[in-house]
């Protein structure tokens, strides 16, 4: 299958989030199973790509866009990257999304509006690639999300031309892509598309909801994300949109690169370990201590947080329940940044209790590695999560997540009180101060059982994480989706919809 696999960033050549993470590993995961996987990604200002660099393709002006250029990179993992050029549109000093200062760039629409016209042109009879065109075109968040409306206009047309299918992942709903709405004709977006079945969001333009509307189907980064997106109080205002297209809608939780997070092999640890030899945990556990300056006790319960610091991963929460923690004796790491006022109240906290507490702000790979591998728990009370990766992460490594029950995080965790026997971490009854507590309660009680504890950290790294499982779920989204651009009926709904709110309404 000819899969072109399109984003707005890649780990390792740009970087936000999760989305970076899953666009390195699913296309590479792809290619290993024989497919011919094409990734387009625009070349930002300092990315550093090693591969086997193929001729540039002109593309030439187009409406608002100036020319571009297509350079073909064969890389090591079997996946050919496709970057985009534009120098006007991409170099630019800050990152893919938002300048030096912080503050989205004014000509978004048109950055990611030409990924998205490119994307679906290589799913079309007018490819610039000569010899090669999609069967699929796999589109990712609101930056990509013209791609499917794009493809589904070429269907239309008199002639209608021969299309690759469409799927579009919702890494994270929050961010929907909203403009004017008099940027629908920049964007070349037809008129029939431009009311509530099209783009049309309160008056706007949604790049993610044009994604949503016009592609043969959704995907999300987990199961139970998919079915909280069609309920008024995960659904960001598109519940409804979600519920009229459950019957295209799927979650397939999200994978992680276990080459690069794997205990009995990673070289960012100073001792491995594995299930059956836990002795090389402990010593990274004491290596953690010692590199923040906390007391080396194996004794002392250490609780970790790797994430961005907002009240949506619940820091406050954290920050509510440390108290209690430090009364117990525990130790609390954290890495990570964000909301200011967050940050300053772990700074105290760690200025306060220096011997207890370690804040680091910023993000430093060598030292995430090293809290996985050391911790005893990782803190994930997030109030919403649609994937998550840290639960994985720590499972893997024998540091056993404590995790709100939403998301990604529910469909990745056992939790030890409801399933003793095969517990992998301790789901909380509640996104809530209660809750966060109950959780901490039953973890450390556990803790106080070694042959307990040791079972859930073997049961944790005895999970299989890896994306091959997934990666062939994608194939059957891929099959599903050109079938059902041919004309099949669509599957049956994810969620019934709530009778309360009838199905298409977006209030």
């Amino acid at each position: 299958m000819k899969i072109l696999f399109v984003t707005p960033e890649c780990a390792p050549y740009v970087k936000t989030g999760g989305l970076g993470d899953v666009s390195a590993a699913l296309p590479a995961t792809l290619a290993a199973l024989g497919h011919d996987v094409h990734l387009l990604l625009p070349a930002y200002r300092g990315m550093k790509v090693s591969g086997e660099i193929g001729d540039g393709v002109d593309l030439p002006p187009w409406g608002p866009w100036p020319a571009a250029q297509l350079v073909p990179v064969k890389i090591a993992n079997g996946v050919t990257l496709l970057l985009l050029t534009c120098p006007a549109l991409y170099q630019r000093a800050g990152g893919p999304y938002v300048d030096a200062s912080g503050r989205d760039y004014p000509d978004n629409a048109l950055r990611f509006g030409l990924l998205s016209r490119v994307a679906a042109d290589l799913g079309t009879v007018r490819s610039p690639l000569k010899g090669w065109m999609a069967d699929v075109v796999h589109a990712n968040d609101w930056p990509c999300g013209l791609a499917p409306l794009y493809l589904a206009q070429a269907r239309t047309i008199p002639t209608r031309e021969p299309t690759a299918s469409s799927v579009i992942t919702i890494h994270n709903l929050a961010f929907q892509g909203v403009f004017g709405m008099e940027t629908a004709d920049l964007l070349g977006v037809s008129h029939d598309r431009r009311g509530m079945d099209g783009v049309e969001f309160w008056g706007q333009l949604s790049m993610l909801k044009a994604g949503i509307q016009c592609a043969d189907v959704i995907t999300t980064v987990s199961p139970s994300y998919a079915r909280e997106i069609q309920t008024p109080a995960h659904g960001v205002g598109f519940d409804g949109i979600l519920r009229a297209r459950s019957a295209r809608l799927r979650g397939i939780l999200n994978g992680i690169d276990t080459t690069l997070w794997n205990p009995a092999t990673d070289p960012l640890l100073p001792r491995h370990f594995a299930p059956d030899k836990l002795d090389g945990k402990a010593l990274c556990k004491t290596a953690l201590q010692a590199r923040l300056g906390l007391p080396q006790d194996r004794k002392a319960m250490v609780y970790a947080v790797v994430s961005r610091l907002t009240p949506q991963k619940g820091i406050d929460l954290v920050l509510g329940a440390l108290p209690r923690l430090l009364a117990a004796g525990a130790q609390l790491i954290v890495l990570g940044q964000g909301d200011p006022g967050l940050q300053q109240a772990l700074k105290d906290a760690a200025i306060k209790q220096p011997r207890q507490v370690s804040v680091t702000l910023g993000f430093d790979e060598g030292l995430a590695h090293l809290v996985e591998g050391g911790a005893d728990v990782f803190l994930m009370p997030s109030r919403f999560e649609p994937c998550g990766l840290n639960q994985m992460y720590s499972q893997a490594y024998g540091t056993v997540p404590i995790v709100a029950p939403v998301g990604g995080l529910l469909d990745s965790v056992t939790d030890a009180s409801a399933d003793p026997q095969h517990g992998t971490g301790f789901i909380m009854t509640g996104c809530d101060p209660a809750g966060l507590d109950d959780a901490i309660a039953r973890a450390t009680r556990l803790f106080r059982e070694p042959v307990k504890w040791k079972r859930l950290q073997a049961n944790g790294m005895a999970r299989h994480f890896g994306w091959e499982d997934s990666a062939m779920q994608y194939l059957e989204v891929y099959e599903r989706a050109r079938r059902l651009a041919d004309g099949e009926p669509a599957l049956p709904p994810v969620l019934a919809a709530d009778p309360a709110r009838p199905q298409g309404s977006r209030r």
